[in-house]
């Protein structure tokens, strides 16, 4: 199947690992064109360079207010175009309720939430008709992940942003699609695996809990990621997509 991916540019945030890397990986590997960050310069160009001549690295913190308006200018200086933008983010400090500090709960926002926003801005008002939005959220959407109190607050409101961009940019033909991972084996899945002071036992526990009874593989994210970006998704919007191996039980 042709996703109709060749010569399309897209800009990926957080991608220098974990799932931002796998979904610029799937990306460049059907032909697309990717102006990936993160906010270590060396490891945005060692990414890019990994990926081959389509992939351009660029130091960017989803914090930084001026990052957006950058990222869209810089991605149509390299390439000539913008077609969309996936928005990925590191996620927030775990903890709980009670642990959670102010100063955690204000850096998540400005990264996670408001950031996302600024860029989702950013690039509404670049796109043009067959362009798209997406953005990297989690689980947390439907159901509060125990140890992620500030995922759990900040994630669903940023779906519900989401929701609420696709209707106002649908007339024009922009579609916004979010992706809703559960454990997906990456670094920051195995981190939190190891918060519990036995990774294996929480890793087993976790699996018998998913359907197919495995964790996923970070590219099995990125060709979901790959799919609704690309112009063979053409009639979804407005959805959030678990790619999680059924994990989450409502429908």
């Amino acid at each position: 199947m042709d996703l109709g991916l060749k010569d399309r540019v897209y800009i990926v945030t957080g991608a220098t690992r974990g799932l931002g890397f796998a979904s610029a990986r799937e990306l460049t590997a059907d032909g697309a064109k990717v102006l990936l960050t993160g906010r270590d310069e060396k490891r945005a160009a060692d990414a890019a360079a990994s990926l081959g001549p389509n992939a351009t690295g660029v130091a960017a913190d989803n914090a930084d207010p001026a990052a957006a308006g950058r990222l869209v200018a810089g991605a149509r200086e390299r390439f000539g175009r913008l077609d969309g933008i996936l928005i990925s983010v590191g996620g927030p400090a775990p903890g709980s309720a009670a642990d959670n500090t102010d100063e955690q709960w204000s850096a998540a926002f400005e990264s996670v939430f408001l950031g996302a926003v600024r860029l989702a801005r950013a690039a509404a008002a670049e796109l043009g008709e067959g362009g798209v939005i997406g953005f990297v959220l989690s689980g947390s959407v439907h159901e509060p992940i125990p140890g992620l109190t500030i995922s759990n607050g900040l994630r669903p409101g940023l779906a519900g942003f989401a929701k609420s961009l696709s209707v106002e940019l649908g007339p024009r033909g922009i579609r916004v699609v979010g992706l809703l991972p559960a454990r997906i084996d990456t670094d920051r899945v195995r981190e939190l695996d190891a918060l519990s002071g036995d990774a294996e036992a929480a890793r087993a526990g976790n699996e018998s809990r998913i359907p197919l009874r495995r964790y996923g593989a970070p590219e099995e994210f990125g060709r979901t990621a790959a799919f609704l970006l690309s112009p063979a998704a053409s009639y979804l919007t407005g959805v959030m997509l678990p790619v999680d191996g059924g994990y989450r039980h409502g429908f």
